[in-house]
């Protein structure tokens, strides 16, 4: 039987999201074989490199299966608390099969410096689990690196507990470095007010989507450098509240800003 893409609704915060102008939704181009679309997202994504300086270097060199641990402690959560987590991890247990034969209690301690640990502990030694199973044993994902990019994508996210932003986490920032775009919150908003995506579709969906609008060609590093010019800009320019559209290097395509500021 086929795997089926189990993309995930995720909830946005309602009361952030009504502060908010809503970009208009008349004009948005979401067809990625459309030729305009193609080159405008592709003068975004050179204005955005440019702006904060591209090509941006690989904050990790972890095996996938690590990159995958990391990915799941990440989720709503700061870098540096994620990252505390995951060290706390490693010294506590030392490899993997060791958290999973470990007491919950033991590993909600470790990654309490993250969000939700109670939820989070079960969650991970679930996946674990649920991975060296499928492999016979096996606990690894380097095994990914011989599959085409989305036959990867669907094979991770089969397994309950792994959605789109977290394949694409594993196979792009892993030191398998397969192409494969994660979209965050920051990247997400950016491209509903640049009316890449329509205002309705989620985060999980829109990795497909986006994905879809960018050239076939693009490897790893440009995917890479795409994900991050697009946090990038969301976190210090186009934020959730008084973004700073009048500064914005991408006022003249953003129908958002142009909404908010009058401009013609």
């Amino acid at each position: 039987m086929p795997l089926r893409h189990p993309y995930r609704h995720h909830r946005q915060n309602e009361a952030r999201r009504r502060a908010s102008p809503r970009p208009r939704r008349h004009g948005a181009l979401f067809d990625g074989d459309d030729p305009a679309l193609r080159q405008r997202l592709q003068e975004i994504h050179r204005r955005l490199c440019t702006t904060y300086g591209a090509p941006f270097p690989y904050f990790s060199d972890r095996d996938p299966l690590s990159e995958l641990v990391s990915a799941m402690l990440s989720h709503r959560t700061r870098n540096e608390d994620a990252r505390q987590a995951f060290e706390n991890l490693q010294a506590r247990f030392g490899d993997w099969q060791s958290l999973i034969e470990a007491p919950i209690s033991a590993v909600q301690a470790a990654i309490a410096p993250c969000t939700w640990p109670e939820q989070k502990a079960p969650r991970l030694q679930q996946v674990l689990t649920e991975v060296a199973r499928r492999r016979d044993g096996e606990l690894s994902l380097d095994f990914l690196a011989t599959m085409a990019p989305a036959e990867a994508r669907l094979w991770l996210e089969s397994i309950p507990g792994i959605g789109p932003k977290t394949s694409a986490a594993v196979l792009l920032f892993s030191r398998l470095r397969i192409s494969a775009l994660p979209v965050d919150s920051h990247h997400h908003r950016v491209a509903q007010r640049l009316g890449l995506i329509p205002l309705e579709l989620n985060v999980g969906p829109a990795h497909a989507v986006l994905q879809a609008q960018l050239p076939d060609n693009w490897g790893a590093q440009s995917l890479h450098d795409h994900h991050e010019a697009m946090m990038t800009h969301g976190q210090r320019c186009c934020a959730w509240q008084n973004p700073a559209c009048r500064r914005c290097p991408l006022l003249d395509l953003c129908p958002h800003g142009q909404q908010r500021t009058g401009h013609d």
